[in-house]
């Protein structure tokens, strides 16, 4: 940490360095309960490629909690619930959990400009073309210091800036895992050679390489996906003669690919950070954990995290936070970032072409044929199996409740400020000196088959019963102190 950088006056909140899918939502919910927040983006412009990424279900679960759903649905293109662990092709299982259990696929720089803009919307300030070279906290604040010279003062610092992080170098927090084994070419391009040759060709080798596909794309564009000849730097990106090689080397043609759209290399490199806060700094996103992006989780994983932490971290910046409140982000969401980290380590060891690994893959394809296996994946895949640890209880503790039927509409619709929310079904529970931080919905009706439940902003159920005084130790668990 760079000791040099002296203390001041905090004109800011929370200053969050990176302004990508998960700062740009942790800011939108911080202001959500009027912190003040500055984001600092060291790029200038957005990006150059338009790379398609995949919402997963609870990330569109998330969308809707804020009305951001039907914004975000006009950008993008659903496609079944169903084909991603390993890539193994089975449809989803009937009667998801959720109202929304599809995927959306759309553009990267759309949906970094959305949650910017709303964001903004918010109250957010945003500043491209800052680069963070120097941080130093104190028990008052995180002083950060910019390329340019200039310093700027917070009372808390959140590093959302990548899986190169500067502020996790400079808090010295460690990243232990495993580095990359092999790099994957992806890219979209266009091909010389008819549609009907591509697809006998992809369908030979697609039974053994899993690394390996052409799919259109639509407008002549194909996505290709192939090997790479060895472990090169992600900071580069790969030429079209790197592709036109490989794919030779695998599949025998090249395809006569041409024209491309972008370019990219990923690894396999699995990696965790030691710990997501260091005083008044914290870590989310990339930032906090890197995996390969076999299931499309990197960029839910880091909006679920925002999601996670930024009503918590609201709550210490206005003052009625529970002391424990804080480390909660922590116990949550380094177990779940856990879980996806091994799930792509198997799922990246049932694409190889081995022997041993196709066996499994196999066996694999054969008991997801059983209903049980099949939902249990899908549930990982899209986070909606996420369970947090609130101590014994129904099993519906600890989980998102779907969004259900109640009097007022969709109970998601209530969720849009970012407030708690009590569902009252016995019409007798109350929120009492909560109520500036936790609305009460009294609803007979509700279809859910609990007396009452207590929902956190997240949409997480913290409480489940119908015991006035149970209720009140919980709403001081997870809201702090009644207002006098």
């Amino acid at each position: 940490m760079n000791s040099q950088v002296t203390a001041g006056p905090a004109s800011n909140d929370v200053i969050i360095v990176g302004c990508g899918p998960t700062g740009a939502m942790l800011a939108a919910e911080l202001r959500l309960h009027g912190v003040r927040v500055l984001v600092l983006e060291k790029e200038t412009e957005p990006k150059s490629y338009v790379r398609i990424v995949g919402l997963h279900v609870r990330s569109l679960e998330l969308m809707a909690m804020r009305g951001l759903l039907d914004r975000v649905l006009q950008h993008g293109r659903r496609r079944p619930a169903g084909g991603f662990f390993a890539a193994i092709h089975k449809p989803a299982p009937q009667g998801l959990d959720s109202a929304h259990a599809y995927l959306l696929g759309i553009p990267q720089p759309v949906i970094e400009r959305l949650l910017e803009e709303h964001a903004i919307e918010l109250g957010a300030q945003v500043r491209h073309g800052c680069t963070v070279t120097g941080l130093a906290q104190d028990d008052e604040g995180v002083t950060v210091e910019l390329a340019d010279g200039q310093r700027l003062r917070a009372r808390y610092l959140v590093g959302c800036d990548g899986a190169r992080s500067t502020v996790r170098k400079l808090l010295g927090v460690g990243f232990p895992g495993e580095p990359s084994r092999a790099d994957t070419l992806m890219g979209e391009m266009e091909v010389g050679v008819p549609q009907e040759e591509i697809t006998a060709r992809v369908r030979d080798l697609g039974r053994t390489h899993h690394r390996f596909w052409l799919r259109p794309f639509g407008e002549g564009i194909y996505s290709v996906v192939v090997p790479a000849a060895e472990v090169g730097d992600r900071a580069q990106p790969p030429t079209l003669d790197e592709f036109r090689r490989q794919l030779r080397a695998v599949a025998g043609t090249d395809f006569g690919v041409h024209s491309p759209r972008w370019l990219s290399r990923f690894g396999d490199a699995t990696r965790l950070a030691e710990r997501y806060r260091a005083g008044r700094v914290l870590l989310a996103g990339d930032a906090a954990h890197i995996h390969p992006p076999i299931g499309g989780q990197g960029l839910n994983l880091g909006v679920q995290d925002a999601f996670n932490l930024g009503w918590k971290l609201a709550a210490q910046v206005r003052g009625w936070a529970p002391e424990p409140l804080l480390d909660t982000y922590q116990a949550e969401r380094h177990p779940v970032a856990e879980d996806v980290l091994d799930n792509t380590r198997a799922q990246m060891e049932l694409l190889s072409a081995e022997p041993g690994p196709q066996a499994v893959r196999r066996l694999l394809t054969e008991l997801m044929d059983f209903e049980e296996v099949n939902r249990h994946l899908i549930e990982k895949i899209t986070a909606i199996g996420v369970r947090y640890d609130f101590g014994a209880g129904p099993d519906l503790l600890g989980r998102r409740l779907r969004d259900i039927d109640v009097k007022a509409g969709r109970l998601y619709g209530l969720l849009h400020r970012g407030r708690g929310l009590l569902l009252d079904r016995t019409e007798r529970l109350s929120v009492g000196g909560w109520a500036d931080r936790v609305d009460r919905l009294a609803d007979p009706t509700a279809a859910v088959d609990v007396p009452g439940l207590l929902l956190r902003p997240d949409g997480h159920v913290a409480w489940i019963g119908d015991d006035q005084r149970d209720l009140d130790d919980h709403l001081a668990r997870w809201f702090g102190e009644p207002a006098g």
